[in-house]
C-alpha cells in the first residue's frame, strides 16, 4: 500500500488493470443483459396478463352483446305483434311463446305456454302478423297444442283475395308451410302472387286473416273444379311468439279427424 502510495508499483498497477478492466467491463456488460431480459420478460408476462384480461373482457361483452341482440330481436317482433293487434277492433288476444314442437304424433302441432288458466279454449283460431298459424286442438292448465294449417288433416275455409272465388285450404304435412287450396270453381280467375284469406264460412275462423300467397294453379280437363299451390308467410319451423284470438268462439269445436285428448 505504501509503494502504491509513492507511485512505485504504477506501470504494474497499469498493466494488471488493462484484463482486470476487461473482465470488469464483461461482467458489466452481462449484467446489464440480465437486467435488460429480466426487464423484458416481464415486460412478456405482463403483455401476456393483459392480454388474457382483454381476452376475458371480450368474451364477456361478446356474451352481452348476443343477449342485447336477442333482446332487441324478441323486442322487434313482440312490437311487431303489437302493432298488429292495435290495428285490429273487436279482436282480444293473448300472446304466447312456442315451447316446443311436436313433430312425432298424428297431427302436426305446436305446444305454447298459455292455457286454461289464461282463458285458452279447443277451437279458439292462432296467427302472427303474418298469417294463420292454426288452432287450439289440446288445453291443460298451462300449455296448449296447436294444430298448424300445414297438417295434412287441417282444412280451413278459404277465398282468393281479388277474385273471391272460394274454396278449401289443406295442409300437406310439411313444416315449411306448402298448402293446396282446393274445389275452386273451374270459372274463377287465379292469379300467382293472389292472397288467399279465410272467408269465415263454417263458423271455426274469422274472416280475412291471411293464409298464404298463390303460387302455381292446375286447372283439369273435364273437373269441376281447379286447385291452387299456396305457400304460407310464416315459417312454421321458426316460430317464437304467437297470438290466440280468445274473443272468438268457433261455431264447431269438434276438430275434424283431430284426437283431442282430455
Amino acid at each position: 500500500m505504501g509503494a502504491s502510495t509513492l507511485g512505485i508499483l504504477g506501470p504494474f498497477e497499469d498493466i494488471v488493470s488493462v484484463p482486470l478492466n476487461a473482465i470488469t467491463g464483461g461482467f458489466t456488460r452481462l449484467s446489464q443483459t440480465m437486467s435488460r431480459l429480466l426487464s423484458e420478460t416481464n415486460d412478456v408476462n405482463e403483455l401476456r396478463r393483459r392480454n388474457r384480461e382483454l381476452e376475458d373482457q371480450f368474451i364477456k361483452l361478446q356474451g352481452e352483446l348476443i343477449q342485447l341482440r336477442e333482446i332487441s330481436s324478441d323486442y322487434e317482433r313482440l312490437a311487431g305483434l303489437l302493432d298488429y293487434t292495435s290495428s285490429l277492433e273487436g279482436r282480444e288476444f293473448v300472446t304466447a311463446d312456442v315451447i316446443g314442437v311436436d313433430a312425432q304424433s298424428a297431427v302436426r302441432s305446436i305446444i305454447i305456454n298459455r292455457g286454461t288458466r289464461d282463458g285458452i279454449d279447443v277451437g279458439m283460431p292462432v296467427q302472427t302478423d303474418l298469417g294463420l298459424v292454426g288452432r287450439i286442438y289440446s288445453v291443460s292448465a298451462n300449455t296448449s297444442r296447436v294444430q298448424l294449417i300445414s297438417d295434412q288433416n287441417s282444412a280451413v275455409s278459404a277465398r282468393l283475395q281479388k277474385s273471391r272465388a272460394e274454396g278449401s285450404v289443406r295442409g300437406r304435412g310439411l313444416l315449411t308451410g306448402n298448402l293446396r287450396m282446393q274445389f275452386i270453381p273451374v270459372d274463377a280467375e287465379i292469379t300467382v302472387g293472389d292472397l288467399v284469406v279465410t272467408s269465415g264460412l263454417g263458423g271455426n275462423f274469422p274472416p280475412d286473416i291471411v293464409i298464404g300467397q298463390v303460387t302455381s294453379r292446375r286447372k283439369f280437363e273435364f273437373e269441376l273444379w281447379q286447385e291452387a299451390e299456396v305457400s304460407s308467410l310464416i315459417n312454421f319451423s321458426t316460430l317464437e311468439f304467437v297470438l290466440v284470438v280468445t274473443s272468438f268462439r268457433p261455431a264447431n269445436l269438434t276438430i275434424e279427424d283431430v284426437p283431442v285428448t282430455p
